[in-house]
């Protein structure tokens, strides 16, 4: 029997070191450090197996398709797939940044919802049977999609939106706020908040693919929420340590082999939440 695999991207440091960590403690099997950095990655690894763990690496830059292409050739050739996936690089500004917000729109949506997209493109089909993929958004994720014009609520809840129109109100989103004319549109004014209602919502339309095309394979898709975490992304003041941030999304991760639900929802503190 092929050895099973965890792929954990954005993870040499914060929430996803932590999701690392737990995963190499109850997962059975072989557990992937990914980062842009290999430097960083492997002193990452280094320091895990000081620390008793068996960790993995394998150098991952979601922004690069070519890194994601390399990447999936390898997990296919070596594993013949994934076994768990956790979505969970990304960026944010700082509250107090200068940075333009058009910029800062561009720049976020690129990573977090663009990226994310293309991970999701080139790696969802390695997913095998009785896999689980975890995509990390957050809970602004939710309260920006309540700031949004009812349009825009409507057609991010709903149950027809396309993986391509998705996109389209992403780069929608964008190109107005080049013209400072996002808030007209019905936008918030929250660039990494539109990013993670991306996230949100593309989660629940690949689940919904996956029940479509592989509903045998038991597959479980999820968006989750681990909370505000003292991170360097987040901050300090936050509430939550990296290893409480990581709870819900391992918890998902780790869905028994038997479970059918939560699929394609948003989760929070180990609870599906409504969108």
């Amino acid at each position: 029997m092929s050895t099973k695999v965890a792929v954990v991207t954005g993870s040499n440091k914060g929430i996803g070191l932590a999701i690392v960590k737990e995963l190499c403690q109850k997962f059975q099997g072989d557990v992937y450090v990914t980062s842009r950095d290999t430097g960083r990655g492997k002193a990452t690894v280094e320091t895990l197996v000081s620390e008793g763990l068996k960790p993995m690496f394998h150098q991952l830059d979601i922004n690069d398709l070519d890194s994601i292409k390399t990447a999936a050739k390898y997990f296919q050739e070596k594993y013949g797939g994934v076994d768990i996936l956790v979505n969970n690089a990304g960026i944010a500004f700082k509250g107090a940044d200068t940075t333009a917000f058009a910029i800062q729109a561009e720049v976020t949506l690129k990573t977090n919802y663009f990226a994310t997209r293309d991970m999701l493109t080139h790696f969802l089909a390695l997913v095998k049977p009785g896999g689980r993929v975890v995509n990390v958004s957050s809970f602004v994720s939710a309260r920006a999609l309540n700031q949004c014009s009812p349009a825009l609520q409507e057609r991010f809840r709903s149950e027809d939106l396309s993986e391509e129109e998705l996109s389209e109100l992403m780069e929608r989103f964008v190109a107005q706020t080049q013209k400072d004319e996002h808030s007209q549109g019905g936008w918030p004014n929250t660039a990494y908040g539109v990013s993670k209602i991306g996230v949100t919502a593309l989660s629940l339309i690949l689940a919904r693919q996956l029940s479509k095309e592989r509903p045998g394979d038991k597959i479980l898709l999820n968006a989750c929420c681990p909370g505000w975490v003292r991170t360097d992304m987040a901050g300090d003041k936050a509430p939550k340590s990296p290893e409480e941030g990581a709870e819900t999304p391992v918890y998902l991760a780790l869905l028994p082999p038997d479970a059918t639900q939560p699929h394609g929802k948003f989760v929070s503190d180990k609870e599906v939440q409504s969108w």
